[in-house]
C-alpha cells in the first residue's frame, strides 16, 4: 500500500494577511485580546489614580472625613499592592500598623460593652430624701463658711497648687478646689488643737489632710479617697470641732438642740472609735478654757439613756450606726433639724452592705442644705457616680489608687492546705512580735482559733457578730492597753478601726471579696509605720479572688508566689483599658466588669428575690 494522501493547505500571500489585519482593527466591534494579569494591573492603576485624585480635591474636607477614606483604603488588603514603589520592610509596617489599629477598635468596642453594664446596673434613683425628691428641691452652690486661706496661700499661683498635689500624689476633680495647705498652723487651728495632735504624733498633714481639710474647711461637699491609716478621720473630726465652736461662741446650743455634726459609721467598733477620737480633742479644748463641745455615741449594744442624757443637754456632735440612728429618729428622740455636717465614713460599704435605703431615709430628716463628706479606702466607679447625686458641687480627693493596698505593708502569701493552717498558724506567729490581728470569715473558725491559742499559751482575745457587745468592747480595749497579744476577729474588726502598733496581720482565710482584704490588711503599717501581712490560700479559694490577688501584689511591687504568678485570666489583654483598671464595679483588678463574680452573684441574687417575691404574692392573694 502506499502513503495516505497529505492534506495541504492553501496559503495566502503575505500582502493579503497584511490587509485581513489592517480590516480587522478597522472594525468598530473588534477587541484586542489583554491577558488577565494586564488587565487587573490596568484597573488597579486606575483605581489608585482615581483615589489619589479624590484625596487630593478634597484636601480641605472634615478630619472625620480624612479618617474615614484614611481607614477604608488601609483596610483594603490590595491597597500596598497599588503601590508598586514600597519595600516589603514598608509593607510589613503597615500592615502592623493597621493591626494595631484594629485592635485599638477592639479595646473601644470593650469599652463602650462595659459602659452599657454599669450603665445598666446603676441605681436611677437619686440618693437624696423623699421629701427633696418630692419636691424637687435642689442645692446648687456649697454652703458658705466664714472659713477662709491665709492670704500668702491664696497669693500663690496655681502652679505652685499643682506642684504640691503632683509630689504628694493627690488627684482632685472638682470646680473651684481650695489650695492645698502644709501646715496646720497655716490651717488657723487652735494651738491647744495642735499640741493635742503632736502628743499622739501627729505633726505635720498628710496627702489627704493637705487638700482634704482645706477643702472641708470651706464648706465644700467631699469625696474622700485614701488607702487605710492615711489619716482620713481628722479630715472630717478637726473641721467639724471647729464648726461646733464658732455655732457656740455665735449662739449656745439649748437643751434637746442638736446635733450640728452626724457622723454615720457602718460597725460598732469603728463608731467607738470614732467617738473616743473626737471626745480626746474636745476635752482638750474644755480645759483650755473654750466652749464644751458635747457629743453622744449611738450604736447597738448600748443603751439609749447614754445618748439621752447627752441630747437634753445640747449635743453638738452625734457618732451613731445605721440602725440605732434610724431607730431614735424614728422615736423622735433626736431631731436633725439643726444639722447641717453629714459625714459617712466607710460610705461605700454601707451602700454596698445594704444600708442604701437606712441613709435615704435618714436624709428625710434633714430640714435645710448640709455639707455632706464621703470617705473610704475603696471606692469603685459605680459608687463614686452613685453618691455624687447626694452631694453639691462636689470635689473627689484620691490619693494613689481607689482600693489600692498600702505601700507600707509587706505582702506575703502562703499556699497553706485546710487542714494544716491552724498549726502553722503558731508558725507565723513568730515572724513578729506582739500585737497580732488575725481574721478569719467564720464565726465558727474566730472561736476554734481563739480556744486553739489559748490551749497554746498565747494570750489572745477574740470578736465577732455573735457575740454581745460589753464582751467585744472589753476584748478590744485588752488588745488596745497591750493586755493581750493577739486579736481573732472576722470583718467586724477591718474596717476603719486603728489599732496602735499592730506588727503583723494573718489572714487565717483569703476573703471573697479583695477589698475586704484591702481593709484587712491595713490595720498595719499605718501612719508611715511597716507592717507585715501573712495570708493563707488554697485550691479553695474562688479563681476570680487570686487573680485580683495576683494583680494587687504586682501594682503593689509585691513579691508574687509561682502558683498565683501562673494564673492568667481569659482576657488579659484588657485588664487595662486607658486610666481604668480592673472592674469598675468592685474595683478588682484580676478581671473586667464583664467577668466580675460580684456583679453575678448579685444579678442572681436579685433574679431570685423576684421569683420569691411572685411566688409569695401569688400565695396572698389566695389566701
Amino acid at each position: 500500500m502506499g502513503d495516505p494522501p497529505v492534506k495541504r493547505y492553501r496559503r495566502g500571500e503575505p500582502q493579503e494577511e497584511e490587509e485581513a489585519k489592517l480590516s480587522d482593527l478597522e472594525d468598530p466591534h473588534y477587541t484586542p485580546y489583554v491577558p488577565v494579569r494586564d488587565r487587573k494591573l490596568e484597573r488597579l492603576t486606575k483605581l489608585g489614580a482615581k483615589l489619589y485624585n479624590s484625596k487630593k480635591t478634597n484636601n480641605d474636607s472634615s478630619d472625620s472625613e480624612k479618617d474615614e477614606e484614611k481607614s477604608g483604603d488601609e483596610e483594603d488588603p490590595q491597597a500596598l499592592a497599588r503601590k508598586e514603589n514600597i519595600s516589603l520592610l514598608d509593607q510589613h509596617t503597615e500592615l502592623k500598623r493597621i493591626a494595631e489599629a484594629r485592635k485599638e477598635s477592639a479595646f473601644e468596642k470593650q469599652l463602650k460593652e462595659e459602659e452599657k453594664i454599669l450603665e445598666s446596673v446603676a441605681e436611677k434613683r437619686a440618693l437624696m430624701g423623699v421629701a427633696e425628691l418630692a419636691k424637687g428641691i435642689q442645692y446648687a452652690d456649697p454652703i458658705k463658711t466664714s472659713w477662709k486661706p491665709p492670704r500668702h496661700i491664696l497669693a500663690q499661683p496655681e502652679a505652685r497648687n499643682e506642684r504640691v498635689r503632683k509630689k504628694h500624689c493627690i488627684l482632685v476633680e472638682g470646680d473651684e478646689v481650695p489650695p492645698p495647705i502644709k501646715h496646720f498652723e497655716e490651717m488657723k487651728f487652735p494651738k491647744i488643737l495642735i499640741r493635742a495632735m503632736s502628743k499622739k504624733g501627729i505633726v505635720k498633714p498628710s496627702p489627704i489632710q493637705i487638700q482634704g481639710i482645706p477643702t472641708v474647711l470651706s464648706g465644700r461637699d467631699l469625696i474622700g479617697i485614701a488607702f487605710t491609716g492615711s489619716g482620713k478621720t481628722l479630715v472630717f473630726v478637726l473641721p467639724l470641732i471647729m464648726f461646733c465652736l464658732e455655732q457656740e461662741h455665735k449662739l449656745p446650743f439649748n437643751k434637746d438642740e442638736g446635733p450640728y455634726g452626724l457622723i454615720i459609721c457602718p460597725s460598732r467598733e469603728l463608731a467607738r472609735q470614732t467617738f473616743e477620737i473626737v471626745t480626746y480633742y474636745c476635752n482638750y479644748l474644755r480645759e483650755e478654757g473654750f466652749p464644751e463641745i458635747r457629743a453622744c455615741l449611738a450604736m447597738g449594744g448600748v443603751q439609749v439613756n447614754e445618748a439621752v442624757d447627752v441630747i437634753r443637754k445640747g449635743v453638738h456632735i452625734m457618732i451613731a450606726t445605721p440602725g440605732r440612728l434610724m431607730d431614735m429618729l424614728d422615736k423622735k428622740i433626736v431631731k436633725l433639724d439643726v444639722c447641717r455636717y453629714l459625714t459617712m465614713d466607710e460610705a461605700d460599704r454601707m451602700i454596698d452592705l445594704g444600708f442604701e435605703e437606712d441613709i435615704r431615709t435618714i436624709f428625710s430628716y434633714f430640714k435645710a442644705q448640709r455639707q455632706t463628706l464621703l470617705f473610704s479606702a475603696t471606692m469603685p466607679k459605680k459608687i463614686q457616680n452613685f453618691a455624687r447625686s447626694a452631694l453639691v458641687q462636689p470635689i473627689t480627693i484620691n490619693v494613689g489608687r481607689a482600693g489600692a493596698a498600702s505601700m507600707n505593708v509587706i505582702q506575703e502569701v502562703e499556699y497553706v492546705k485546710t487542714e494544716a493552717k491552724m498549726v502553722y498558724l503558731l508558725e507565723c506567729l513568730q515572724k513578729t512580735g506582739p500585737p497580732v490581728l488575725m481574721f478569719a470569715e467564720k464565726k465558727q473558725d474566730v472561736d476554734y482559733i481563739h480556744e486553739y491559742l489559748l490551749l497554746k499559751g498565747v494570750e489572745a482575745v477574740a470578736i465577732h457578730g455573735g457575740k454581745d457587745q460589753e464582751e467585744r468592747s472589753k476584748a478590744v480595749e485588752a488588745y488596745k492597753a497591750g493586755k493581750k497579744d493577739v486579736l481573732v476577729a472576722t470583718d467586724v474588726a477591718s474596717k476603719g478601726l486603728d489599732f496602735p502598733h499592730i506588727q503583723h496581720v494573718i489572714n487565717y482565710d483569703m476573703p471573697d471579696d479583695i477589698e475586704n482584704y484591702v481593709h484587712r490588711i491595713g490595720r498595719t503599717g499605718r501612719s508611715g509605720r511597716t507592717g507585715l501581712a501573712t495570708t493563707f490560700i488554697n485550691k479553695m479559694n474562688d479563681e476570680s479572688v487570686l487573680l485580683d490577688l495576683k494583680h494587687l501584689l504586682l501594682e503593689s511591687k509585691q513579691k508574687v508566689p509561682h502558683f498565683l504568678g501562673t494564673m492568667q485570666s481569659e482576657n488579659e489583654k484588657y485588664l487595662q483599658l486607658g486610666d481604668e483598671k480592673g472592674c469598675s464595679y468592685c474595683g478588682g483588678l484580676g478581671h473586667r466588669i464583664t467577668d466580675c463574680p460580684k456583679l453575678e452573684a448579685v444579678q442572681s441574687k436579685a433574679a431570685s428575690n423576684i421569683g420569691r417575691r411572685d411566688y409569695l404574692a401569688s400565695n396572698a392573694t389566695d389566701y
